[in-house]
């Protein structure tokens, strides 16, 4: 007797989900062939019992009702064509949704004060349909392997009778030559009788054998009958060692695979070869199909690893969005950077291939339970800002209303401090939605400029005084230029100094010889500070704040100003978050890399630099207001 070759138990096979932003993933299942071992083979060869491995890919359904759906059809099949896998797949992809729903009720329970312990799941209709066509697949399965079973338990007893038919021919030496027909005809009738149980196979095949060897090797037939007989067998086996040692050259180990299972059922049909070559074919045909077996176990145990890489790689991404903190998200630009995190977090892992079936599901889950709070936590964020936004543009319209109905008045001073108060106001309120932020501000700049305009033009009686402080600061202008650059530093900045307090202090010239004037003072100040090398930033300094102490006394100008540096000021900001966020994407271990890192850093300490300037600047129209 030969031995019943049993191939190596396979690996389990994943499923890949896709997710949403997020939609679940598609899931793959491959089915462990069972091992079998059923038809016997002449008097000295065992079957070699070898295993399969096919795949089939199931979509994964998005809700309890699409579940059922797919159950509802799988229910209708023959029990035959109802697979394990897919009733395992379906109650994973149920009770996971099942328990969610049960999650969230219970938080929501608990949110409206009630205590843990009073909790009691409200009926899930869903879930009673699911368990009754559950039962239904179960009774028709059971149904079938019962059928099975009967069908098996009577090819057992036929191919029992057939035995005893032979050992009994065997028995009957003076018949040998009448009895060689009916052996034949016995022979295949055992091959063509259907399965029998997986218990009772082997040993059934082994007294199949040792009958059918019996009676050949113990009566004395025709020899020429014999031989021709051993003969045929030789070369038909010989053939299928022939391609079995070719499967070794096919690409598709699968293929390969499979193809040898169809070589050994052949096999097992054919009958018995002489004792002298016997164990010598049989041993030719073991080895070709070792080396397929091996190939094929090979290719499973590099799949598993493959599964465990990328279980390690998706729990990492797990592990990474989980320690992102969304608490402190109060920006757009900051809600917009996490984004990105979470979407390049979503890519990284669509990359990644199946994890082992046990764990693929319950990452996904895993990752998309992170994603999806985010998304809901971004999503009631945008809520509170349109809000925020709506009633800030409410605010600032009705600044608007109020000032246009106040530009006309003749009451100067009264709606001065009434214009004053409404621009103080208004820095008070936040932003607002950047369509509607530039006209809501011009609408309220023209009507403080329109008063403003109008006020200037029936209060003429200050051009006396603003003739005497043209001619002060002409004075200044020309003090200035007698300053001797040659002589002390320390003095000349001194003297230089006071003449600008002076020049600060000096009021309002006359309009049209504002920009002159002033033109001719920065020039000659611009002189003084260059010939002593004074830092440009305090120079760009002195010059603004010169330029704030000719609108002292204008407060529409001056809120106009610091409107614009504010806007400003928020720009280069968020420019700053910007180039911040995007540094940390760059590699220093090229030299492009790392020119490119350098050139970023030098952009960021200009933003900080200019956020500093401005800073300073909103401080000094805030001391003049």
């Amino acid at each position: 007797m030969e031995p019943c070759e049993l191939s190596s138990t396979l690996p389990e096979n994943t499923e890949f989900g896709k997710e949403t932003t997020l939609t679940p993933e598609t899931t793959e299942s491959v089915v462990a062939a069972e091992e079998k071992c059923n038809q016997p083979q002449d008097n000295s060869e065992d079957a070699v019992v070898v295993t399969d491995d096919s795949a089939e890919t199931t979509p994964v359904a998005t809700s309890k009702a699409d579940i059922i759906g797919e159950l509802e059809l799988l229910a209708a099949r023959d029990a035959a064509e109802i697979a394990t896998e897919d009733i395992s797949r379906f109650k994973q992809l149920f009770y996971a949704m099942r328990h969610e729903e049960l999650r969230r009720e219970k938080e929501e329970f608990l949110a409206k004060g009630n205590e843990e312990s009073a909790f009691a799941p409200l009926p899930d209709a869903d879930e009673e349909k699911f368990k009754e066509l559950l039962n239904t697949i179960k009774t028709k399965k059971a149904e079938h392997r019962a059928a099975i079973d009967a069908e098996r338990e009577k090819n057992y007893e036929r191919k029992r009778e057939i035995v005893a038919e032979i050992n009994s021919m065997s028995e009957d030496t003076d018949n040998v030559h009448r009895h060689f027909p009916r052996v034949k005809e016995l022979q295949t009738a055992f091959k063509e009788i259907g399965e029998v149980s997986p218990t009772v196979a082997a040993d059934l095949w082994k007294s199949f054998q040792e009958a059918v060897e019996h009676f050949y090797d113990q009566h004395k037939i025709n020899k020429e009958l014999r031989d021709y007989d051993f003969k045929k067998n030789l070369a038909e086996k010989q053939l299928i060692i022939d391609e079995a040692c070719k499967l070794n050259d096919e690409a598709d180990v699968i293929t390969a695979f499979k193809r040898l299972q169809e070589l050994h059922d052949k096999w097992r049909e054919i009958g018995p070869v002489s004792k002298e070559v016997r164990e010598e074919i049989w041993q030719q045909f073991k080895d070709a199909s070792a080396l397929v077996n091996k190939r094929y176990q090979a290719h499973f145990e590099e799949r598993k690893a493959r599964e465990r890489e990328n279980e390690a790689a998706k729990t990492a991404i797990c592990e990474r969005v989980e320690a992102l903190d969304f608490s402190g998200l109060k920006t757009y630009s900051a809600w917009d950077s996490m984004t990105k995190e979470i979407m390049q977090a979503q890519e990284d892992w669509k990359k990644l291939g199946f994890a082992s079936r046990k764990m693929n599901n319950a990452l996904f889950a895993r990752f998309r339970q992170t994603c999806d709070r985010f998304f809901e936590q971004k999503a009631e964020f945008f809520r509170q800002m349109k809000d925020s936004l709506a009633e800030n543009l409410a605010k600032k319209t009705a600044l608007c209303e109020r000032a246009e109905a106040l530009k006309d008045s003749t009451d100067w001073r009264k709606a001065t401090d009434e214009f004053v108060a409404m621009q103080k106001e208004w820095k008070t309120i936040g932003t607002v939605a950047k369509k509607h932020s530039d006209a809501v501000w011009r609408r309220f700049l023209d009507a403080c400029d329109y008063f403003f305009e109008q006020k200037k033009k029936n209060t003429s009686g200050t051009r006396k005084a603003e003739q005497a402080n043209l001619k002060a600061k002409r004075d200044i202008i020309e003090r200035l230029k007698q300053i001797d650059t040659e002589g002390s530093r320390d003095e000349i900045l001194k003297t230089t100094r006071e003449l600008q307090a002076e020049w600060q202090q000096t009021g309002h010239v006359p309009f049209h010889e504002k920009d002159k004037v002033y033109d001719e003072y920065r020039k000659v100040v611009d002189a003084i500070y260059d010939s002593l090398d004074i830092s440009r930033s305090r120079a760009r300094m002195e010059n603004f704040e010169s330029s704030i102490s000719r609108m002292d006394g204008d407060e529409n100008k001056l809120y106009r100003e610091r409107e614009r540096l504010v806007r400003a000021y928020e720009q280069r900001k968020s420019d700053l978050q910007t180039y911040e966020n995007n540094l940390g994407f760059f590699s220093s271990k090229s030299k492009s890399g790392d020119s490119m890192m350098r050139d970023m850093e030098r952009k960021i300490q200009r933003l900080k630099d200019d956020i500093e300037d401005l800073r300073k600047k909103i401080e000094v129209i805030d001391q003049k207001i």
